[in-house]
Protein backbone atom coordinates (compact mmCIF):
# COMPACT_ATOMS: atom_id res chain seq x y z
CA UNK A 1 0.00 0.00 0.00
CA UNK A 2 1.34 3.39 -1.19
CA UNK A 3 -0.21 6.73 0.87
CA UNK A 4 1.79 9.22 -1.95
CA UNK A 5 2.11 9.27 -5.30
CA UNK A 6 4.98 8.32 -7.01
CA UNK A 7 7.55 11.35 -6.26
CA UNK A 8 9.22 13.41 -9.39
CA UNK A 9 12.55 11.78 -11.05
CA UNK A 10 15.76 13.71 -11.49
CA UNK A 11 18.24 12.34 -12.88
CA UNK A 12 22.22 12.70 -11.93
CA UNK A 13 25.37 13.47 -14.34
CA UNK A 14 28.86 12.12 -13.55
CA UNK A 15 31.00 15.01 -12.34
CA UNK A 16 34.06 12.83 -11.68
CA UNK A 17 35.63 9.41 -10.77
CA UNK A 18 38.29 8.02 -8.56
CA UNK A 19 41.81 8.26 -11.33
CA UNK A 20 42.92 5.33 -11.49
CA UNK A 21 46.05 6.11 -10.50
CA UNK A 22 44.75 5.89 -7.23
CA UNK A 23 42.88 2.82 -7.95
CA UNK A 24 43.73 -1.02 -6.68
CA UNK A 25 41.30 -3.71 -5.96
CA UNK A 26 42.70 -5.73 -2.90
CA UNK A 27 40.95 -7.20 0.47
CA UNK A 28 41.45 -5.57 3.55
CA UNK A 29 40.27 -6.17 6.78
CA UNK A 30 37.14 -3.70 6.39
CA UNK A 31 36.17 -5.27 3.01
CA UNK A 32 36.61 -8.66 4.80
CA UNK A 33 34.01 -7.79 7.72
CA UNK A 34 31.22 -4.73 5.57
CA UNK A 35 32.00 -6.16 1.58
CA UNK A 36 31.29 -9.91 2.12
CA UNK A 37 35.54 -10.63 1.67
CA UNK A 38 35.27 -8.79 -1.61
CA UNK A 39 38.11 -7.01 -3.30
CA UNK A 40 37.52 -3.61 -3.35
CA UNK A 41 39.70 -0.29 -5.16
CA UNK A 42 37.77 2.38 -2.70
CA UNK A 43 34.70 3.08 -0.25
CA UNK A 44 34.06 7.06 -1.14
CA UNK A 45 32.26 8.83 1.72
CA UNK A 46 32.06 11.96 3.69
CA UNK A 47 31.38 14.49 1.14
CA UNK A 48 32.42 18.12 2.42
CA UNK A 49 32.87 21.12 0.76
CA UNK A 50 35.25 23.84 1.96
CA UNK A 51 34.81 28.00 1.18
CA UNK A 52 36.86 27.76 -1.79
CA UNK A 53 34.76 25.27 -3.63
CA UNK A 54 36.72 22.40 -2.95
CA UNK A 55 35.49 18.79 -1.96
CA UNK A 56 36.90 16.63 0.80
CA UNK A 57 35.85 12.90 0.62
CA UNK A 58 36.85 9.78 2.42
CA UNK A 59 38.02 6.70 1.40
CA UNK A 60 36.99 3.83 3.90
CA UNK A 61 38.99 0.81 3.62
CA UNK A 62 42.75 3.02 2.84
CA UNK A 63 42.59 5.40 4.83
CA UNK A 64 42.93 7.77 2.50
CA UNK A 65 41.20 11.48 2.62
CA UNK A 66 40.77 13.26 -1.50
CA UNK A 67 40.29 16.72 -2.27
CA UNK A 68 38.52 17.40 -5.65
CA UNK A 69 38.66 21.02 -7.66
CA UNK A 70 35.87 22.40 -8.69
CA UNK A 71 37.21 20.76 -12.07
CA UNK A 72 37.32 17.51 -11.09
CA UNK A 73 40.87 16.63 -10.40
CA UNK A 74 42.23 14.80 -7.60
CA UNK A 75 44.92 14.88 -4.71
CA UNK A 76 45.47 13.01 -1.36
CA UNK A 77 45.34 15.11 1.34
CA UNK A 78 46.68 11.97 3.80
CA UNK A 79 46.92 8.25 3.83
CA UNK A 80 47.21 6.77 7.55
CA UNK A 81 46.05 3.61 9.63
CA UNK A 82 42.51 4.41 9.73
CA UNK A 83 39.25 4.04 8.73
CA UNK A 84 37.75 7.18 7.56
CA UNK A 85 34.32 7.66 7.34
CA UNK A 86 32.11 11.04 7.70
CA UNK A 87 33.99 14.54 7.41
CA UNK A 88 33.00 18.13 8.27
CA UNK A 89 34.61 21.10 8.16
CA UNK A 90 34.98 23.19 11.42
CA UNK A 91 34.65 26.63 10.63
CA UNK A 92 38.91 27.33 11.45
CA UNK A 93 39.06 25.42 8.60
CA UNK A 94 40.29 22.12 10.39
CA UNK A 95 38.62 18.51 9.04
CA UNK A 96 36.39 16.38 12.00
CA UNK A 97 36.58 12.69 11.04
CA UNK A 98 34.74 9.88 12.39
CA UNK A 99 36.79 7.08 11.94
CA UNK A 100 35.79 3.66 12.30
CA UNK A 101 39.17 2.19 13.63
CA UNK A 102 39.99 5.09 15.35
CA UNK A 103 37.52 7.65 16.97
CA UNK A 104 36.85 11.20 15.90
CA UNK A 105 40.13 12.43 14.72
CA UNK A 106 41.39 16.07 13.52
CA UNK A 107 42.77 16.51 10.27
CA UNK A 108 45.14 19.55 8.68
CA UNK A 109 44.02 20.03 5.19
CA UNK A 110 47.45 21.63 4.67
CA UNK A 111 49.55 18.77 6.12
CA UNK A 112 47.46 16.28 6.23
CA UNK A 113 48.97 15.87 9.91
CA UNK A 114 45.76 13.56 11.63
CA UNK A 115 45.44 14.06 15.55
CA UNK A 116 43.33 12.09 17.55
CA UNK A 117 40.53 14.33 18.88
CA UNK A 118 38.43 11.22 21.03
CA UNK A 119 39.10 7.59 20.94
CA UNK A 120 37.64 6.22 23.68
CA UNK A 121 34.52 6.65 26.16
CA UNK A 122 34.82 6.44 29.74
CA UNK A 123 38.20 4.14 28.91
CA UNK A 124 36.12 1.84 26.15
CA UNK A 125 36.30 1.46 22.41
CA UNK A 126 33.69 3.20 20.15
CA UNK A 127 31.77 0.61 18.14
CA UNK A 128 32.41 2.01 15.01
CA UNK A 129 31.58 5.97 14.61
CA UNK A 130 29.86 6.98 11.27
CA UNK A 131 28.84 10.19 10.65
CA UNK A 132 28.49 13.36 12.58
CA UNK A 133 27.25 17.24 12.09
CA UNK A 134 28.06 20.78 14.27
CA UNK A 135 25.46 22.94 15.59
CA UNK A 136 25.38 26.51 15.61
CA UNK A 137 26.49 26.50 19.30
CA UNK A 138 29.86 24.75 18.16
CA UNK A 139 28.21 21.19 19.99
CA UNK A 140 29.04 18.33 17.52
CA UNK A 141 26.83 15.26 16.83
CA UNK A 142 28.18 11.84 15.60
CA UNK A 143 26.56 8.69 15.17
CA UNK A 144 28.61 5.36 16.71
CA UNK A 145 27.08 2.63 14.52
CA UNK A 146 29.79 -0.25 14.55
CA UNK A 147 28.09 -3.59 13.12
CA UNK A 148 24.41 -2.82 15.39
CA UNK A 149 21.47 -4.04 13.38
CA UNK A 150 17.95 -5.75 13.93
CA UNK A 151 19.77 -8.32 15.75
CA UNK A 152 21.77 -5.75 18.26
CA UNK A 153 20.17 -2.87 18.28
CA UNK A 154 22.80 -0.76 20.56
CA UNK A 155 24.09 1.99 17.90
CA UNK A 156 24.58 5.69 20.13
CA UNK A 157 24.34 8.56 18.88
CA UNK A 158 26.29 11.50 21.04
CA UNK A 159 26.87 15.07 21.68
CA UNK A 160 30.67 16.32 22.17
CA UNK A 161 29.65 19.81 23.42
CA UNK A 162 31.99 22.96 22.51
CA UNK A 163 33.24 22.62 25.89
CA UNK A 164 34.28 19.54 26.05
CA UNK A 165 31.44 17.48 27.65
CA UNK A 166 30.56 13.91 26.19
CA UNK A 167 27.11 12.98 26.36
CA UNK A 168 25.26 9.47 25.00
CA UNK A 169 21.89 10.78 24.31
CA UNK A 170 20.47 7.15 23.20
CA UNK A 171 21.98 3.90 22.63
CA UNK A 172 19.30 1.70 21.36
CA UNK A 173 19.41 1.97 18.00
CA UNK A 174 19.63 -0.76 14.90
CA UNK A 175 22.07 0.97 13.03
CA UNK A 176 22.84 4.79 13.21
CA UNK A 177 24.26 6.31 10.05
CA UNK A 178 23.95 9.70 8.65
CA UNK A 179 22.98 12.38 10.92
CA UNK A 180 21.24 16.42 10.57
CA UNK A 181 20.57 18.75 12.88
CA UNK A 182 17.45 20.73 12.68
CA UNK A 183 17.82 24.46 12.00
CA UNK A 184 16.71 25.73 15.10
CA UNK A 185 18.73 23.12 16.83
CA UNK A 186 15.87 21.59 18.67
CA UNK A 187 16.09 17.61 16.53
CA UNK A 188 18.45 15.36 15.31
CA UNK A 189 17.16 13.32 12.22
CA UNK A 190 19.34 10.31 12.04
CA UNK A 191 19.20 7.49 9.48
CA UNK A 192 18.89 3.82 10.87
CA UNK A 193 20.31 2.04 7.79
CA UNK A 194 19.23 -1.58 9.12
CA UNK A 195 15.91 -0.94 10.15
CA UNK A 196 15.28 1.24 6.46
CA UNK A 197 13.92 4.35 9.14
CA UNK A 198 14.92 8.02 9.95
CA UNK A 199 14.48 8.87 13.53
CA UNK A 200 13.85 11.84 14.88
CA UNK A 201 15.40 12.78 17.95
CA UNK A 202 14.38 15.76 19.90
CA UNK A 203 16.15 17.85 21.47
CA UNK A 204 14.78 19.24 24.67
CA UNK A 205 16.47 22.47 26.63
CA UNK A 206 16.51 20.20 29.92
CA UNK A 207 19.14 17.78 28.19
CA UNK A 208 16.60 15.13 28.44
CA UNK A 209 15.94 12.26 25.45
CA UNK A 210 12.07 11.41 24.67
CA UNK A 211 9.78 10.99 22.44
CA UNK A 212 12.21 9.53 20.15
CA UNK A 213 10.32 8.92 16.84
CA UNK A 214 10.17 7.60 12.95
CA UNK A 215 10.44 10.62 10.78
CA UNK A 216 10.10 8.38 7.92
CA UNK A 217 10.00 4.46 6.41
CA UNK A 218 11.64 3.93 3.26
CA UNK A 219 10.27 0.63 1.14
CA UNK A 220 13.46 -1.64 1.83
CA UNK A 221 16.28 -3.09 -0.05
CA UNK A 222 19.43 -4.71 0.25
CA UNK A 223 20.83 -1.56 1.99
CA UNK A 224 19.18 1.43 3.51
CA UNK A 225 19.44 5.01 4.38
CA UNK A 226 23.02 6.51 4.65
CA UNK A 227 23.87 9.88 4.45
CA UNK A 228 21.55 13.20 5.30
CA UNK A 229 21.36 16.69 4.71
CA UNK A 230 19.03 19.32 4.09
CA UNK A 231 18.03 22.11 2.12
CA UNK A 232 16.82 25.70 3.19
CA UNK A 233 13.12 24.82 3.24
CA UNK A 234 13.52 21.56 5.39
CA UNK A 235 13.47 18.83 3.20
CA UNK A 236 15.41 16.28 3.99
CA UNK A 237 17.78 14.38 1.18
CA UNK A 238 18.51 10.80 2.02
CA UNK A 239 20.93 8.80 0.19
CA UNK A 240 19.67 5.57 -0.03
CA UNK A 241 22.66 2.78 -0.48
CA UNK A 242 21.44 -0.45 -2.79
CA UNK A 243 18.71 1.89 -4.18
CA UNK A 244 21.41 3.93 -6.36
CA UNK A 245 18.68 6.54 -5.14
CA UNK A 246 18.40 9.96 -3.46
CA UNK A 247 15.33 10.94 -1.61
CA UNK A 248 14.16 14.48 -1.04
CA UNK A 249 11.32 14.76 1.76
CA UNK A 250 8.84 17.49 3.09
CA UNK A 251 9.31 18.80 6.47
CA UNK A 252 6.08 16.35 7.31
CA UNK A 253 8.14 13.05 5.28
CA UNK A 254 6.14 13.01 2.27
CA UNK A 255 8.15 11.92 -0.29
CA UNK A 256 8.94 14.82 -3.32
CA UNK A 257 11.32 13.77 -5.63
CA UNK A 258 13.76 10.76 -6.53
CA UNK A 259 16.89 11.57 -7.67
CA UNK A 260 18.46 8.31 -9.35
CA UNK A 261 22.17 7.50 -9.49
CA UNK A 262 23.89 7.67 -13.36
CA UNK A 263 26.41 4.76 -12.09
CA UNK A 264 26.14 1.86 -9.40
CA UNK A 265 23.82 1.66 -6.79
CA UNK A 266 25.91 2.35 -3.48
CA UNK A 267 24.49 6.07 -3.14
CA UNK A 268 25.86 6.39 0.05
CA UNK A 269 26.31 10.08 1.20
CA UNK A 270 25.68 13.86 -0.12
CA UNK A 271 26.80 17.76 0.15
CA UNK A 272 25.80 20.85 -1.70
CA UNK A 273 27.79 22.50 -3.56
CA UNK A 274 28.46 24.96 -6.21
CA UNK A 275 28.44 29.18 -5.72
CA UNK A 276 24.89 28.95 -4.49
CA UNK A 277 24.48 25.63 -3.27
CA UNK A 278 22.10 24.56 -5.47
CA UNK A 279 24.17 21.87 -6.61
CA UNK A 280 24.02 18.15 -5.09
CA UNK A 281 26.63 15.97 -4.87
CA UNK A 282 26.78 12.72 -4.41
CA UNK A 283 29.16 9.34 -3.25
CA UNK A 284 28.93 6.53 -5.34
CA UNK A 285 30.90 4.11 -3.71
CA UNK A 286 30.20 0.76 -5.99
CA UNK A 287 32.11 2.60 -8.63
CA UNK A 288 34.11 5.26 -6.91
CA UNK A 289 31.96 8.23 -8.91
CA UNK A 290 30.87 11.54 -7.61
CA UNK A 291 27.67 12.10 -9.07
CA UNK A 292 25.83 15.76 -9.68
CA UNK A 293 22.31 17.18 -10.11
CA UNK A 294 21.27 20.51 -9.70
CA UNK A 295 18.25 21.19 -7.73
CA UNK A 296 15.85 23.93 -7.68
CA UNK A 297 16.26 24.57 -3.15
CA UNK A 298 20.02 25.19 -2.21
CA UNK A 299 21.08 22.99 0.47
CA UNK A 300 21.10 24.27 3.96
CA UNK A 301 24.40 26.66 5.03
CA UNK A 302 26.17 23.76 7.59
CA UNK A 303 27.22 25.66 10.78
CA UNK A 304 31.11 24.79 10.28
CA UNK A 305 31.33 27.21 7.51
CA UNK A 306 29.71 30.19 9.66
Amino acid sequence: MSFFPPPYRTETTVFTRLPDRFRAFRRTAWSDANRMGQEVDSFLEGPSFDRAGWLYVTDIPFGRIFRISPDGEWELVTEYDGWPNGLKIHQDGRLFVTDYKRGLLVVDPASGAVTPLLETVGSEGFKGVNDLIFAANGDLYFTDQGQTGLQDPTGRVYRLSATGALTCLIGTIPSPNGIVIGPNMDYLLVAVTRANQIWRIPLLASGLVAKVGIFSHLHGGPGGPDGLALDEEGNLLVAHTGFGTVWRFSPRAEPLERIVSSAGYSTTNLAFGGPDRRDLFITESQTGTILKVGLAVPGQRLYSHS
